[in-house]
């Protein structure tokens, strides 16, 4: 743990140049005392640390020096390919070890190249999950990552939304991918290559297991094949639709002339139709499938007839509604 700790002071050192025993203790989460005893091991093992005194005083490395320690760790090599996303890196398991490899990396860089990655790193910044995101808890993400490291099968319970809801399923984890801030196993079982969403995974048992990936696998290709069957398993109907101007230009048609225009969309079922073309307001007129249409115009007259009676005044819990 030391050996660590005195690395990390070296590279602080080299990276940002004098610091205050202060500045050190606060980035290494010990104590100033630890810190000077920390410098003076430094010193005697022939780094060439000095320490000022005084208000303007603190460590600095002799110019020109720079410590060979900058080779990465597994675990901070892992880290490093999630540099964009510091959130999903803690999720992980490998949030310290992210903070590592960025100061590794850091000190390794020129002068130049190192100015130019914080301005990166002051301006933009990346935050995959959606505004509407539900916060789902993922319990079981450190364990399946861990058994996606070592090549090890695991016994699922799962939940899914079809019959039967819940099952049991050994299987082999080839990795995972984070999607739109949803974290997902790609896992090999009986019914071939799945995705398992981890936020529905019930309970995950390791096992010692160890599997081979299927030759030719890759993560990659098998995502991006599963979001291009996806999208053409998603929209299975099409919806005839009037639309005003305004209508055509949410929905992404373009408009015929300033009145109406008729189109063509996709729909992926009758239920999510339903909710989409009632966001569209009088922009739309659904003319086929029938059984859409008539869904809208049922909706449509529960909602005059609610409007129409007033407001109504919640009722004690428990109980229903009732007019003032």
């Amino acid at each position: 743990m030391r050996a660590s700790r005195l690395v990390t002071l070296l590279l602080l050192l080299q990276d940002r140049g004098r610091m205050t025993a202060r500045q050190l203790a606060e980035e290494l989460e010990v104590s100033v005392r630890t810190v000077y005893r920390d410098a003076e091991a430094l010193g005697a093992a022939g780094i060439p640390l000095y320490g000022d005194a005084g208000h303007a005083g603190g460590y600095r490395l002799v110019d020109g020096y720079r410590t060979r320690l900058t080779g990465l760790t597994a675990d901070e090599a892992q880290a490093a390919f999630l540099a964009a996303l510091p959130g999903p890196a803690a999720e992980l398991g490998l949030g310290e070890a992210l903070a590592n490899a960025r100061l590794k990396l850091r000190a390794a860089l020129p002068a130049e190249l190192r100015e130019h990655a914080e301005r990166v790193q002051e301006r933009f910044l990346l935050d995959a999950p959606g505004w509407y995101g539900d916060g789902d808890r993922t319990p079981h993400l450190t364990a399946a990552a861990a058994a996606v490291w070592a090549r090890r099968a695991v016994v699922l319970r799962y939940r899914r939304w079809r019959a039967p809801e819940e099952i049991e399923r050994r299987v082999e984890p080839y990795g995972l991918v984070l999607k739109a801030g949803r974290w997902y196993l790609v896992a090999a079982g009986p019914p071939g290559i799945r995705s398992y969403r981890i936020d529905q995974i019930i309970e995950l048992r390791p096992l010692e297991d160890e599997f081979a990936v299927q030759d030719g696998f890759d993560l990659a290709r098998h995502w991006n094949s599963y979001l291009a069957g996806f999208r053409a398993r998603l929209h299975t109907g099409e919806a005839l639709l009037r639309l005003t101007p305004e209508g055509a230009r949410r929905l992404g048609v373009t408009p015929a002339g300033d009145g109406w225009t008729e189109a063509r969309v996709p729909i992926e079922s009758i239920d999510h139709a339903h909710g989409e073309f009632l966001r569209l307001g009088s922009d739309v007129e659904v003319m086929a499938p029938a059984e859409l249409r008539d869904r809208i115009a049922e909706t449509v007259r529960t909602l005059a007839t609610r409007y129409k009676e007033g407001p109504r005044a919640a009722g004690p819990p428990g109980r229903g509604t009732e007019k003032p």
